[in-house]
């Protein structure tokens, strides 16, 4: 593969499992250098090893919990020390509320999910875009959504409604850091690898799609790859839905 992010300077959050691990490796085969950041730093510094072995000094491991500002700024001079400025930020962070209904769900639970799979990229979006607009370099923000954020759940109800608001946040993100040629976009995925908060994938998880298999976090990271490359240089404020057709299929 062409390395088509050479020189990239890349922070990828919830980078220890799944999709965003499958993201940082990605950057990393395509020549970025990337900061693997995830509340867990056992994982974050096993996924930045099995980087640097096969793509040497490509991958630092941060332990960062992105729901708390005091976290992300520091995180945020982590990076900026480690690889000396920060020219991509994706943002990978969730949890669910599943399985719950407006009936049972905790309210200490409702704002933990808000605040892990919401505030997250308002916080990091503020600190990273900080130091961008300050280096006058431009630069390009991804957040992953959900297809559970353009359709109803009757399992879950925090993380819909997390989903939901990311699509208004990112776009108002776009019209206000676009004069400082930053960009800002989502990926959503549908039913993508393991369950959020889980680390295995049930072999009987069901989907419907109209491609006939499941969605892989390779799948994901492409999808990502893309978005922050030059080839989606005027692509701005909008949603690449990577869902195999899922909220059309029938019967889904």
């Amino acid at each position: 593969m062409t390395p088509t992010l050479q020189g990239r300077r890349a922070v990828v959050t919830g980078a220890g499992r799944n999709v965003g691990a499958a993201i940082a490796g990605r950057f990393a085969r395509e020549g970025a250098r990337v900061v693997v950041a995830d509340i867990d730093l056992e994982a974050a510094s096993r996924v930045a090893k099995d980087l640097n072995d096969v793509y040497p000094d490509s991958a630092v491991p941060v332990a960062a919990d992105v729901s708390r500002a005091a976290h992300v700024r520091a995180l945020v001079d982590t990076a900026w020390a480690e690889l000396g400025h920060i020219d991509t930020l994706v943002n990978c962070v969730a949890i669910t509320d599943r399985p719950s209904t407006v009936l049972d769900l905790p309210d200490d639970l409702w704002r933990r999910v808000l605040d892990v799979s919401l505030t997250s990229a308002f916080l990091t979006t503020k600190y990273v875009a900080k130091k961008m607009v300050a280096e006058k370099r431009g630069g390009v923000v991804v957040h992953i959504g959900s297809t559970s954020g353009q359709s109803a759940r009757k399992d879950a109800l925090a993380y819909p409604t997390a989903k939901a608001a990311l699509y208004a946040l990112v776009r108002s993100l776009a019209v206000q850091l676009g004069p400082h040629r930053i960009r800002v976009n989502t990926v959503s995925p549908d039913k993508v690898g393991s369950p959020v908060g889980t680390d295995v994938e049930p072999a009987d998880r069901e989907r419907h799609n109209l491609v006939g298999r499941a969605c892989t976090p390779e799948d994901i990271a492409g999808a990502v790859a893309f978005m922050v490359g030059e080839e989606a240089s005027f692509i701005t404020g909008t949603d690449l839905l990577v869902d195999g057709g899922a909220l059309i299929a029938t019967g889904d």
